[in-house]
């Protein structure tokens, strides 16, 4: 079976795709990458001559070159990851995160569609399994409080041009599932953290800055929470999704892992003191930012319903999966 893969040279696509081609032996995956800042080829190096992986530049907002690539492979399933996703950008420059995350959705839905079914809830002979996956974030759902947790049922109510993008994305491929009766899934995630991230994110922000001896920015006074998934836990679930959940269905994939990002620092520091020790510790490095225009305080996801229908459960703890994320990091920073 082919199987489409988009934003793949991306931070969750480029761990996903070497663990489904070892996973599954019967799959070849084309992937569909525009390359952009948070794009790497090199983030794929393991899989580059791989005889089942197939890797094409593009961009999805090109409704021809989607067209073109259905006809010549002629996909059974697409996983979708490709999307704009650094929020401080999409505050400054809003208009790639509505034309990637929207229309580059709609293109790759509909041309889909139209492969795979004849009509509305009528697939065409050799597609009744066919399955269109949508990578999505725990950050449509808005902002919690001290307590409670997102769940499946939560009322969207997206507060920055990033996760308002990935809302309609979201209602997007839900409208074909209710209009068409096409075969699709969506996975709300909480903040992935692990090997292959791009370097101006959090965590390896703090990583990179504490390595070189500058100062470790953190927003405001550090109290915003996230609840931290382990990129390889996410990819176990993005498969079970994939190829055994409910289609139609939405299933949030979340770590259990509350942490405010001052503890993330504190954390990482800690461990480095450790592993990289100096005469001070690196904790002395941290210093507070001005705060993200529109900063959501807290995200946390109940994933009990892909634990309890699918037998997903997250393997790694913050604590485990940050000593092994800080030592792919210190490896990839030559030091």
């Amino acid at each position: 079976m082919k199987i489409l893969i988009t934003g793949g040279a991306g931070f969750i696509g480029s761990n996903f795709i070497p663990y489904y081609l070892k996973q599954h032996k019967d799959v070849k995956i084309i992937n569909i990458d525009k390359l952009t800042y948070a794009g790497k080829l090199s983030n794929l190096d393991e899989v580059k001559n791989h005889n089942r992986y197939t890797f094409i530049k593009g961009d999805i907002c090109d409704r021809e070159l989607i067209e073109n690539v259905f006809k010549k492979y002629d996909f059974k399933g697409v996983i979708h990851f490709a999307a704009e996703s650094h929020v401080d950008n999409s505050i400054n420059g809003p208009s790639e995160f509505i034309n990637t995350n929207i229309l580059g959705t709609f293109n790759l839905l509909d041309v889909a569609k139209n492969h795979w079914m004849d009509n509305a809830f009528e697939l065409k002979k050799n597609y009744q399994n066919a399955r269109f996956h949508h990578i999505s974030t725990d950050e449509v759902y808005g902002t919690l409080g001290t307590e409670g947790f997102f769940t499946e049922q939560t009322p969207y109510a997206p507060n920055s041009p990033y996760s308002a993008s990935k809302a309609s994305s979201d209602f997007i491929v839900r409208s074909y599932f209710h209009t068409y009766g096409m075969n699709v899934v969506t996975t709300n995630c909480s903040n992935n953290y692990g090997p292959k991230q791009h370097d101006e994110k959090l965590i390896p922000t703090i990583i990179r800055k504490a390595l070189q001896g500058e100062n470790i920015p953190i927003y405001g006074d550090g109290k915003n929470i996230r609840d931290w998934l382990f990129i390889e836990d996410h990819c176990v679930g993005i498969d079970l999704v994939f190829n055994n959940g409910k289609a139609g269905e939405t299933y949030n994939i979340g770590g259990n892992n509350e942490h405010n990002n001052l503890y993330i620092a504190n954390t990482i520091c800690g461990i480095l003191d450790e592993v990289m020790s100096k005469n001070i510790s690196y904790k002395n490095q941290i210093s507070f930012v001005k705060d993200r225009s529109g900063h959501d305080y807290r995200y946390a996801i109940d994933a009990s319903k892909i634990e309890n229908e699918l037998g997903w459960k997250a393997k790694e703890n913050f604590e485990t999966g940050i000593r092994k994320t800080i030592n792919w990091y210190i490896k990839k920073y030559n030091i």
